[in-house]
């Protein structure tokens, strides 16, 4: 059997992983030596060692009897959600979330281990035989539960950042079955969002409102009953418009808007609830959702959020600069990445590195490090090497006869690549400052070992890719 597992691993993708773990490591020990000679007590020396343990660990899963994997599946999945229960009693707070399990100086992050489990379990499920996702909605709800139990488990500890990359699961639903247009009306709900902070709530519920009407009217092919609907709201509108100016009221007119549309929908909900005519009913549901999500948003916003937290996303989206508060780790960042041109200052070389103007560079803002001393090369090839390995672990997953295994390496693919993703466009301000590490580059045992763990249990099962698991 070990023969066999020698003569089946993928070598391209371990080449890959050995790449970006030692530029990792290289870029950990550049970020935080100081000069004083090697230590082990150090970070990059901590780093070393936990590297050097990981790869030990990670050669015996290579050679650990593959069908064990899908057996304890829902096991691992069952610990650590057990793991994450207990974080938000007796866990330690380490910048501003209840994460982490500190033994002495040991740290162990559970919920780093949650997006493997969630992958585990998402594919025990969904790799049953004969599953259809759209065809059985009890199923469905199941498999969004996976996803979201981890997830909702992480958002109570405070850490948003980690809670939010397990959306990146909707990519592996749909590569199994979930239609495309529940992807476009996530896609909306996102552009909805961003919407609410650079124009008025009137002008997006108009927009949105017009929107909805051409859907309907180019997906049923009514112009009657399209003309009827946008009349009916518009009477209804001046109705409300008219009141407020006769009795003197002070009503915006998205309130206008929004009673007026929610009265047509409903209206139209109800005539076809019982008609089996499930378009004439999505399509009014979702105006609702739509204008409803524009609302709640700009709500949460104005009157929830606290002013740090709206000046954070302010800043975000450039409607503020904040370059000495919450946009200081952003900016500063920015700065080093410029600051390295096309070839970088030279390894070990970079200002912004060696004065600690970054905050947390050696962990999240990793690839500021990168881009200094290795300018717009360094940070290209990074960016290839990590686009490569995507490539290379959805080819592998395609080639698994296992549905087990192919959404388990799809899982992997999405979770990389939101991480990796996320954090470069976080570290040049194309992204929200969320706290989650770069892949196999970020200081941390915990983010090290789980994603490294993610990739080799891939390897192995790719090892058996002609059987069927269960």
């Amino acid at each position: 059997m070990k023969s066999k597992v020698i003569q089946n691993i993928d070598l391209i993708t371990l080449l890959l992983y050995f790449l970006l773990v030692t530029a990792g490591w290289m870029n950990i020990y550049s970020s935080s030596y100081d000069g004083s000679g090697f230590s082990f007590s150090s970070r990059y020396g901590k780093e070393l060692i936990m590297i050097l343990i990981n790869v030990l660990f990670l050669i015996g899963i290579l050679f650990l009897e593959v069908h064990i994997i899908p057996t304890v599946s829902y096991y691992i999945y069952g610990f650590i959600v057990l793991l994450l229960v207990l974080v938000l009693f007796i866990g330690d707070k380490t910048g501003g979330s209840r994460s982490w399990f500190i033994i002495g100086s040991f740290k162990l992050q559970p919920a780093e281990f949650a997006k493997l489990a969630t992958a585990l379990a998402l594919a025990k499920f969904a790799g049953r035989e004969g599953l259809k996702i759209m065809s059985n909605f009890r199923d469905l709800i199941f498999l969004l539960l996976i996803i979201a139990f981890p997830a909702f488990l992480i958002l109570l500890q405070g850490d948003a950042g980690s809670a939010l990359v397990f959306a990146s699961f909707i990519f592996v639903l749909y590569r199994q079955g979930l239609p495309f247009y529940i992807l476009v009306i996530i896609f909306i709900e996102i552009l909805v969002f961003i919407s609410v902070f650079f124009i008025s709530l009137n002008a997006l519920f108009i927009i949105l409102i017009i929107g909805i009407l051409l859907i309907y009217l180019i997906l049923s092919g009514n112009k009657r009953e399209t003309f009827f609907a946008a009349l009916l709201i518009i009477g209804l509108s001046m109705i409300g418009f008219m009141y407020v100016i006769f009795f003197k009221k002070n009503i915006p007119l998205h309130i206008i808007l929004l009673i007026s549309v929610s009265i047509v929908s409903l209206i139209k909900m109800i005539s076809v609830f019982n008609k089996g005519k499930l378009l004439q009913f999505v399509i009014p549901l979702l105006l609702l959702f739509y204008i409803g999500s524009a609302y709640s948003v700009d709500y949460v916003f104005n009157d929830v959020l606290k002013e740090h937290q709206q000046t954070r996303i302010n800043v975000l989206f450039g409607i503020e600069k904040d370059i000495t508060g919450v946009g200081y780790n952003v900016h500063q960042s920015e700065i080093a990445i410029g600051s390295g041109g096309f070839s970088g200052k030279g390894y070990l070389k970079g200002t912004q590195t060696k004065f600690n103007f970054v905050p947390e560079q050696d962990t999240d803002f990793i690839f500021c490090t990168v881009g200094e001393e290795w300018g717009f090369l360094g940070t290209s090839g990074v960016i290839i090497i990590f686009t490569i390995l995507l490539l290379r672990i959805l080819k592998i997953a395609e080639r698994q006869k296992s549905a087990y295994s192919r959404i388990f390496g799809y899982s992997l693919a999405s979770v990389l690549f939101f991480h990796y993703a996320v954090n470069i466009a976080m570290t040049i301000g194309l992204a929200p400052v969320i706290g989650i590490p770069l892949p196999f580059f970020s200081y941390g045992g915990s983010s090290l070992f789980a994603f490294s763990l993610f990739l080799f249990v891939f390897l192995r099962l790719d090892a058996e890719r002609h059987t069927l698991f269960s």
